[in-house]
């Protein structure tokens, strides 16, 4: 067209995406299939509004994991580095705002730390963290944590503060007694007690008070609806209550919004994300512009007319059809395995028949829709020698790392309990649970002349690394920690185990080098941000040369050469929770659509496996197979042989 030699940052986009792209002014709504290049939509999209006027700082782009921050901030930074048309310093601080829904409210608080009371310093609990201080509220309340688990009340603490959902309602008319709603009512009040006394926010609260913050006070919500003018949310299908009227704030006065999802991949109701926000996206906006995104760059013709004929079962959807110009390719593989056994063996063989053909492995992916199927999975790889990996054991999870993370958030950080608790027996200094607990309580200058050098000592050591922020890089930060903490010493001296938690720890001092470049103490507190906020997608960032085992939930926004979608029994996926009552027809739109991500992953060939018998909960099952299965035209697929069963040895149950 005309405009292409005038605007070159317009070449290799598709009509639909150059109307994306030109968009400038007003609320807009891609609508963008699986593989449909919406992040290099977006990314020329923002090069755009710079091309015509708009400064970097003006301009907000929200994504909902890690790695699609990451992605997206390194194509915008490419793109716009590689115009030789603009003449701006891309400087720290002239840049694009691109982030996830947490990072931007991590940036908002510790603007507006004060306006709750709060310090700038704040300590951020994960999940894990969270749920300890559950069980302590538990203990005090003397309710056993085995009847009422500190994960379900967590959960639905969060469901509820992500639902804008106050304690004063959710406690109001709750009878006293053990019901989870009874005992979660009991718990909430103290679990935000103990988190105000560390000065520690939860992942809920980085969402909750940065809505707080914007919607009580009218000067701050105008200065950030002054500095952000252009509004980008991607994933917009799995935004919930408190993440939608944050986005609806910040764009209310200018109404330069521009959402992108794909209805078809919500899939994370359970965890309070709400369909009807996008479907809902032209009332809340009645001139807002639609633009469909229906070219696929992904998949071959063959997975994504699979893919078509599945999802078009769901009522509840905007029509779309995606379509490719890549090739048709293979056929879908088929295998009905006797029972899980078979099943994995099956998958873990012909997964290493594809790396002797020549397929890399990290480009090979098992999904399963519950995490019990990993287990079979893992021991097949195992007995194969076929090199694996589960997605779920996140670097900054691990005991060590978390350790010495732990001295750094105290350092800054002397009301976190939960760190000063974890860490100050650690190397053993000889500082027990009584000891910990009189200092708690105030009553340092009590304790005998011995353990009270031990423990001025401790506080010496956080002083020293508190001063060490203030004039290091981090990763130098890092080092001082694990040599002046005494663990490097300890650890050397230790089993092989012993050392290869140490050389975790130093492969923390190596990630941090990124934030280096930092101004002090900046660095360092992005390093405590990041990784408070890592999800399960960044254990994948080392990029290990394996196959990758994951939950069809972990998948999403991910893409690879090869899928196997495993377990596709009825009660299993679609998921009935092993013995609940059957799913409302929402819920099993809702799985449908979860099979459909599972599908659009694969770019080359598709794998689809059922077992007739599986064991669960100790017990055989006959299953039926999937009715997914019968949800798209038998063309398309091919029945896999695979001879191992003489060789099971069967356990009578």
């Amino acid at each position: 067209m005309c405009y292409i030699s005038s605007m070159p940052h317009l070449l290799g986009l598709n009509e639909k995406q150059k109307e994306a792209v030109l968009q400038k002014d007003g609320p807009i709504l891609i609508i963008a299939g699986a593989g449909a290049g919406k992040t290099k939509t977006l990314a020329h999209r923002i090069l755009h509004l710079i091309k015509n006027g708009v400064h970097p700082e003006n301009i907000l782009a929200i994504t909902f994991t890690n790695k699609a921050s990451k992605e997206m901030r390194e194509r915008v930074e490419k793109i716009i580095a590689h115009d030789k048309t603009l003449n701006i310093p891309l400087s720290y601080h002239y840049k694009p705002f691109i982030s996830t829904f947490h990072s931007l409210g991590v940036h908002i608080i510790k603007e507006n730390s004060g306006l709750i009371g709060l310090i700038k310093n704040f300590s951020i609990m994960d999940r894990s963290d969270s749920s300890k201080l559950i069980k302590e509220c538990l203990r005090s309340l003397d309710i056993d944590s085995k009847q009422f688990e500190p994960n379900k009340i967590l959960n639905i603490i969060s469901r509820e503060k992500g639902d804008l959902n106050t304690i004063e309602n959710y406690t109001a008319g709750v009878e006293d007694g053990y019901t989870l709603k009874s005992v979660t009512a009991k718990v909430w009040p103290m679990y935000e007690q103990k988190l105000a006394q560390e000065k520690a926010l939860d992942f809920d609260d980085l969402l909750l008070k940065t809505y707080n913050i914007l919607k009580k006070h009218k000067e701050v919500l105008e200065k950030y609806q002054n500095l952000w003018k252009y509004i980008h949310i991607d994933e917009y299908q799995d935004t919930n209550k408190v993440q939608y009227m944050t986005a609806k704030l910040l764009a209310e006065k200018n109404r330069n919004i521009c959402v992108v999802g794909d209805i078809d991949q919500s899939i994370y109701s359970w965890r309070g994300a709400d369909i009807q926000n996008i479907l809902s996206f032209e009332e809340d906006y009645p001139e807002a512009k639609v633009i469909l995104l229906e070219e696929n760059y992904r998949s071959t013709q063959t997975i994504l007319a699979v893919a078509n004929e599945v999802i078009q079962k769901n009522k509840l959807r905007r029509e779309k059809n995606l379509f490719t110009k890549n090739i048709v390719g293979e056929k879908v593989s088929f295998l009905k395995a006797l029972n899980e056994i078979e099943e994995a063996r099956f998958i873990a063989r012909k997964s290493q028949e594809l790396i002797e053909k020549g397929a890399n492995p990290r480009e090979i992916a098992v999904l399963y829709r519950a995490n019990f199927q990993s287990r079979v999975l893992e021991e097949a790889f195992l007995t194969e020698s076929v090199p694996y990996q589960v997605l779920g054991t996140k670097f900054f999870d691990r005991k060590e790392v978390k350790d010495v993370l732990s001295f750094l958030r105290a350092s800054v950080n002397p009301e976190s309990l939960s760190d000063l608790k974890r860490i100050i027996n650690v190397p053993a200094r000889g500082i027990g649970k009584v000891t910990i607990l009189k200092i708690f309580e105030g009553n340092k200058d009590k304790l005998p002349d011995g353990i009270k050098e031990k423990v001025n000592n401790f506080y010496n050591l956080l002083a020293k690394i508190k001063s060490d922020t203030e004039k290091s890089k981090p990763s130098e930060v890092i080092k001082f920690i694990i040599k002046e903490s005494g663990l490097e010493l300890e650890l050397q001296k230790g089993t092989d185990e012993d050392k290869e938690r140490l050389e975790n720890m130093r492969e923390l001092a190596t990630l941090a080098i990124k934030y280096d470049h930092l101004p002090k103490p900046e660095g360092i507190e992005k390093l405590l941000e990041e990784s408070s906020l890592a999800s399960d997608q960044d254990s994948l960032e080392k990029n290990e040369n394996a196959v990758k085992l994951m939950t069809v939930h972990a998948s999403k926004g991910l893409e690879f050469d090869y899928i196997f979608v495993t377990g596709l029994e009825q009660d299993l996926f679609p998921h009935q929770g092993m013995g609940v009552d059957a799913k409302t027809p929402e819920e099993m739109e809702e799985e449908r659509r979860l099979f459909y991500v599972a599908l659009t992953r694969a770019r080359i060939k598709l794998f689809l496996t059922y077992a007739e018998m599986r064991t669960i909960y100790g017990s055989q099952q006959m299953n039926l197979p999937s009715i997914f299965l019968g949800e798209f035209d038998n063309g398309h697929l091919e029945e896999e042989n695979f001879e191992y069963r003489e060789k099971i040895v069967y356990l009578e149950w």
